[in-house]
């Protein structure tokens, strides 16, 4: 069993089983890009199209959104570089702030922030698929539950497995976003695509005051979107010469998002131009249909469905070590803690995982819940920002001096600037819906009696493990 922490203070332990370092640059790449890419791409760019009204500054939306996203990128590829160790952000949170805001990431992410994505995502695809296979749509809630059951299996069996099916599901989604800013970019249009009806004419922001707040509002959904690199710094012990492998691994996979978003936008704006994107449901497959026709729309359906189900299994594979680093600290379900002794992977933290996100899926309660404490994700991508400049400090003084780990450019401007955009996506989602924000805030709040309760409960195993006596020494 991995102990971690907690349990490296017993010295008289077996030998635990570790992480396996099985993972190389292109696996950890995808992990970066499947994290990622989700439903957000197909679906943002109407929302951020309907609040800045022109194209260019659609454009220049997605554009800021690619800074902020590179900047955070660079954040943690540093992180992970100074603390190479499976938990990622409950780690840095931990050994910067101390255990009751590591606590509270993990007690939200295991609560809804990934459970309930798992969820939601689940569906979305079941969705698409369900529609691809010319099923009816109450069919789609058990393809949901076989995704979830299926992609937990194929974690459980290794990372290794669950680590390919997320690459050969990512590369799918890139094939076929690739044929949609091709065939935008070099066809001529062939078919004529009806925009929706009962459409209010957009109005550019009239001053510099109005460009000001619609791009403030715009950015919301963008930098949603550009969420999820920060999953990766968990798996960071699984990957092959971490120190080195994932900062190079956060920062490929950032710009390869990047650059794929703006050509996106690109190609949805020269297709169905700044109106029809804004009028557009669906303008991943309106677009395909103007340049290829039912076809296309097909195709990009298929890679909806894969982006959709890579994305669903990168959070199953990586949420699940932040269970684990809190069950090896002693602030979760000891059993979370072990790995398996052949396959090296957290199977309890795994299957627990699932069984919640099926609890979410089954009552129906995981869209609700998301709306709640969507603003948290952010709460804690500006927090882990901001750990930077303790372990900066703390490392200094250690080593008496900086070492020559992997530097995030610019700091400590540009990782303030990205702590400001954290801190204003939070506010945004405040000020767009304050009941829900302020029901997310209390389930946060709910985090606080648990996690006073097990660091009680390591405090008293603590004192019980601790031997009185020494054993008696052997040759």
């Amino acid at each position: 069993m991995y102990t971690g922490h907690f349990g490296a203070m017993d010295i008289y332990a077996p030998q635990p089983v570790g992480y396996a370092a099985r993972l190389g640059l292109f696996s950890g790449t995808m992990l970066v890009v499947g994290g990622i890419i989700g439903s957000g791409i197909f679906l943002s760019p109407s929302v951020v199209a309907q609040r800045v009204g022109t194209a260019p500054l659609t454009l220049a939306a997605w554009g800021i959104g690619a800074v902020v996203a590179i900047i955070g990128g660079f954040v943690y590829a540093e992180l992970g570089a100074r603390r190479p160790q499976a938990g990622g952000t409950y780690v840095y949170l931990r050994e910067a702030f101390g255990t009751l805001p590591a606590f509270l990431y993990g007690w939200a992410l295991f609560l809804i922030m990934a459970t309930g994505a798992i969820a939601a995502v689940a569906m979305t695809g079941a969705s698409y698929l369900a529609t691809l296979l010319g099923m009816a749509p109450e069919h789609a809630r058990a393809i949901a539950i076989t995704l979830i059951v299926i992609l937990t299996l194929l974690n459980v069996l290794g990372v290794n497995i669950g680590a390919t099916t997320g690459n050969v599901l990512t590369v799918l989604k890139l094939s076929a976003i690739a044929i949609l800013v091709v065939a935008a970019l070099i066809m001529a249009p062939a078919h004529a695509l009806p925009v929706a009806t009962a459409v209010t004419p957009l109005v550019p922001p009239p001053g510099g005051t109005a460009t000001v707040v619609a791009m403030g509002a715009a950015l919301v959904p963008v930098l949603f979107s550009f969420g999820g690199w920060q999953q990766t710094n968990a798996v960071a012990e699984e990957l092959r010469d971490p120190a080195r492998t994932l900062p190079r691994a956060l920062i490929l996979g950032v710009l390869i998002v990047a650059a794929t978003y703006l050509l996106v936008n690109l190609a949805y704006l020269r297709a169905l131009g700044v109106d029809g994107l804004a009028a557009s449901s669906a303008p991943a497959a309106d677009t395909m249909f103007v340049y290829l026709g039912p076809a296309g729309r097909t195709l990009i359906t298929c890679g909806i469905v894969a982006s959709t189900i890579g994305f669903l299994g990168m959070v199953i594979l990586m949420s699940a070590r932040v269970y684990q680093a809190m069950a090896a600290d002693g602030l979760f379900f000891q059993s979370m803690a072990a790995l398996h002794p052949t396959t090296r992977t957290p199977v309890v933290a795994l299957v627990a995982q699932g069984a919640v996100a099926l609890a979410l899926l089954l009552t129906g309660t995981y869209g609700q819940l998301l709306d709640y404490v969507v603003f948290a994700d952010w709460i804690f991508f500006g927090a882990t920002a901001a750990t930077l400049f303790v372990l900066r400090k703390r490392d200094a003084q250690r080593h008496g001096g900086e070492s020559s780990l992997t530097k995030a450019p610019g700091h400590p401007f540009t990782t303030l600037l990205f702590i400001a955009a954290a801190m204003y996506v939070v506010v945004g989602s405040i000020i767009s819906n304050p009941g829900n924000a302020a029901r997310g805030a209390a389930l946060l709040v709910l985090g606080v009696p648990v996690y006073l309760y097990w660091n009680a409960r390591r405090a008293a195993l603590r004192t019980v493990s601790q031997p009185t006596t020494r054993p008696p020494a052997t040759s």
